[in-house]
């Protein structure tokens, strides 16, 4: 649990400064369950060049409570959260001052949205808040109060999530969350879980993680986990701690960052990944008339094929798919041996470049509708789908046929910049089983919005 906030202060001297305004923000790493603002009365004057900054002046604050009001409310939405600001020294710093002065010593555990930045987003040219999120796409609205600044900072959080590939924000936030009794652990765990789409991570008590997998209802997989009989599912109920999970609105999303995450962090009860996720793949080649063939075979990751298929029955639907919708030769296909002409063209079904009525050239062009329909070879586009939320949408990056990665976005002006595109992008790795992904994917949802990009857009 996360406790994002912002607060404003008097200005003046190192810790002589009071509190003007704080913003609290109870996050669970996917929504906003709780959260707390108010003005303070501060009990000394505001310096004249915060009142320009913030737009908060004395008169304003002579009736809002004092410090020592609201400390208890302060105290009850921060109690077990980690606290989580844009510059979270500042702000730290200035709320364990304000409870010294009470006598109190304040502790939490902090994370800094300025670092994490710096590190999952490298190479912007500032960090400072209000220009950060609109590099990033990031509506920002009340800068320098407290509330638009921690909705900000929320925001950014989410996106820095999703950005933590390593999973050291999550691994962290694990290791201090309180550990339950074994007899109730597993009844517990479950019931904390949502059933949306998404990657569930099963850690130990140390916080590692012993499993990744990916559903499209989270709670009713890992509740199979945890009912099941067999060997593995076993020692995972003995072991697992706690569960935590990322909400990634489609399917497509959770299977690329299960690939992605279980190969980086090769958890323990994950099968090794060496073999592909594929069987077979669809070939193509020329024949000595100039005419292209299509063909399955068992895939080679040292051949170039068009599309993947997880195994042989579904390969042969889709090419049976690809010959009735495109007209294509049963011969030229793989689904006629025979010598003449194929069944199909005695039926009237094909237009005969079995039987030398059809020249290579015409029937080769229906072929490349073939390969431009299921290869993102050399394309520059955006595949668009469900995102976490109602008013959000995901983005897929491909440039020049390459997977760049995903991000979230839930306004449409950040489509029409490529390189706002770039930075609300998680990187991802290009390796064959994510290509395979996306065009197992693509194929068999082909009613997604695809933006085609221009390469210097």
């Amino acid at each position: 649990m996360y406790a994002v906030l912002d607060i404003e202060t008097t200005g003046g001297k190192y810790n002589e400064e009071g509190i003007t305004e704080i913003a609290v923000y109870k996050f669970d790493g996917h929504q906003i369950v709780d959260q707390f603002i108010s003005l303070v009365n501060p009990e000394i004057p505001i310096q004249p060049f915060v009142v320009g900054l913030t737009g908060i002046n004395n008169d304003m604050l002579r009736n809002a409570p004092k410090f020592f009001e609201v400390a208890k409310r302060i105290l009850e939405i921060t109690e077990g959260a980690i606290l989580v600001a844009h510059n979270a020294k500042f702000d730290y710093r200035i709320l364990r001052t304000e409870f010294r002065r009470l006598g109190f010593d304040y502790e939490r555990q902090s994370l800094c949205t300025v670092e994490l930045s710096q590190k999952l987003i490298p190479g912007l040219p500032s960090y400072s808040l209000g220009k950060l999120v609109r590099s990033l796409g990031i509506p920002l609205s009340d800068r320098h109060r407290a509330t638009g600044d921690a909705q900000a900072t929320v925001k950014l959080f989410k996106m820095l999530l999703a950005k933590d590939s390593e999973k050291e924000i999550l691994k962290s936030s694990v290791r201090n969350a309180p550990k339950l009794k074994m007899n109730t652990k597993l009844v517990q765990l479950l019931d904390e879980l949502p059933s949306i789409t998404g990657v569930y991570y099963l850690h130990n008590e140390d916080g590692d993680i012993i499993f990744i997998g990916k559903s499209k209802n989270i709670k009713k997989r890992v509740n199979q986990h945890f009912t099941s009989d067999n060997k593995k599912s076993r020692e995972i109920q003995k072991e697992v701690a706690s569960v935590s999970y990322e909400a990634t609105g489609n399917e497509l999303n959770a299977l690329l960052k299960e690939n992605e995450e279980v190969k980086r962090n090769k958890p323990k009860y994950n099968r090794s990944t060496k073999r592909s996720l594929f069987s077979h793949a669809l070939y193509q080649a020329k024949d000595n008339e100039g005419y292209i063939h299509l063909r399955i075979g068992k895939i080679d990751g040292r051949k170039k094929y068009i599309t993947a298929f997880t195994n042989l029955q579904q390969a042969k639907s889709t090419l049976e798919k690809i010959l009735k919708e495109y007209e294509l030769c049963q011969s030229f296909t793989g689904f006629y041996e025979g010598a003449g002409s194929c069944f199909n063209y005695n039926m009237k079904e094909c237009r005969g470049a079995c039987a030398g009525e059809e020249g290579a050239s015409e029937y080769n062009e229906r072929v490349r509708k073939v390969l431009e329909a299921y290869s993102y070879e050399k394309k520059n586009m955006l595949v668009i789908d469900r995102g976490r939320d109602i008013d959000e949408k995901s983005a897929l990056l491909v440039e020049e046929g390459e997977f760049k990665g995903i991000g979230y976005f839930n306004l449409n002006y950040q489509l029409n910049n490529l390189e706002i595109i770039k930075s609300i992008i998680t990187p991802m790795k290009n390796d064959r089983d994510a290509q395979q992904i996306i065009q197992n994917y693509l194929r068999k949802n082909n009613r997604l919005k695809i933006i085609h990009l221009h390469p210097h857009e």
